[in-house]
């Protein structure tokens, strides 16, 4: 089969002669149709993500496809359910072999390019907002890294729940996808304070930071009293220190939030996510955007443009 590998850390290649997967007991095998890339496959390729498959491998950890076979103990989903699945890495194939109990049935209004772009991004600002953080209407958000693939969803989200949305994104040209998907007010990261910007709109109550570094530090200092700050991601390179004294004298809260996490000791929690989302998809009230989409055997320029930087919302592999 077709798949873009790992072959050594930091080292990729496109073959047209990979070896195709048998389904094990409890797997389903996937052909996939579109797979999304997101930050942590960088991590994966250099080899410092949490998780090292075996070499080679591909990355790719969440995909949409049709079921094709079922291994042994598996009754659903049926053959030829078009599905998606987190399943961590292998979504750079034509198949895959994951398993069955993390496939969830796509929504006929649902195409496969959508549904690949669709879960991670949009469940994990649904999970972190809702169920971690709390947010309530009328509430102020701020989002670090607001154009990105979980940051848009976020700006997204967080309008719909009520909240009056702050964006802080590098450049007006991201800025400009933050405010179409419902930013109340605008940082430009490149030339803003975002501390004193976001102290005059007030300060926030919840902070959902994908960037970490420098602009967790001044979100951190702009919050409101019992204000919860999420720890998203960290796409600066730079884990932020947190001074125990700053979240004190405010009461804040910092929760850390780990998407993938919960398909390993509460997987209700995205199931029940995930079906929210595609309701609210299916009835049209969302707008998943996709700034790239690339071939499979052209995977290593959408993950350098991930790389870079110059992406907005999702980039998708189209098999």
């Amino acid at each position: 089969m077709r798949a873009f590998q790992v072959t050594d850390y930091n080292q990729t290649s496109f073959t047209t002669d990979a070896v195709k997967p048998e389904p094990a007991k409890g797997e389903v095998l996937i052909r996939a149709h579109a797979c999304a890339l997101n930050f942590a496959d960088l991590l994966m390729v250099k080899g410092t993500y949490q998780e090292k498959p075996p070499l080679p491998f591909s990355p790719g950890m969440e995909v949409a496809g049709e079921v094709v076979a079922l291994g042994e103990g598996v009754t659903q989903p049926a053959i030829g359910t078009r599905v998606a699945v987190f399943g961590g890495n292998g979504g750079l194939a034509e198949f895959g072999a994951f398993p069955a109990e993390l496939c969830v049935a796509l929504p006929d209004t649902m195409d496969f390019t959508t549904a690949a772009a669709f879960q991670v991004a949009y469940s994990t600002s649904h999970v972190a907002l809702d169920y971690r953080a709390d947010l309530k209407a009328g509430e102020t958000l701020l989002v670090t890294g607001a154009a990105g693939g979980v940051g848009l969803t976020a700006v997204e989200l967080g309008k719909k729940m009520g909240a009056k949305v702050i964006a802080a994104a590098r450049g007006a040209n991201k800025l400009a996808v933050a405010r179409d998907h419902g930013a109340d007010h605008l940082i430009n990261t490149e030339t803003d304070d975002l501390r004193e910007e976001v102290k005059a709109l007030g300060g926030a109550d919840v902070v959902y930071d994908t960037v970490g570094g420098e602009l967790f530090a001044a979100a951190l200092r702009a919050c409101r009293p019992e204000a919860r700050v999420l720890t998203i991601g960290f796409a600066s390179g730079d884990v932020p220190q947190i001074a125990a004294n700053h979240i004190l004298v405010k009461n804040i809260s910092v929760l850390g939030f780990y998407w993938g996490g919960y398909l390993k000791f509460k997987p209700q929690v995205l199931t029940d996510s995930l079906n929210q989302l595609f309701a609210m998809h299916a009835a049209g009230e969302l707008k998943p955007h996709i700034s790239h989409q690339y071939k499979l055997e052209d995977a290593g320029q959408g993950l350098e443009v991930l790389r870079s930087r110059k992406s907005t919302g999702k980039v998708v592999i189209t098999l």
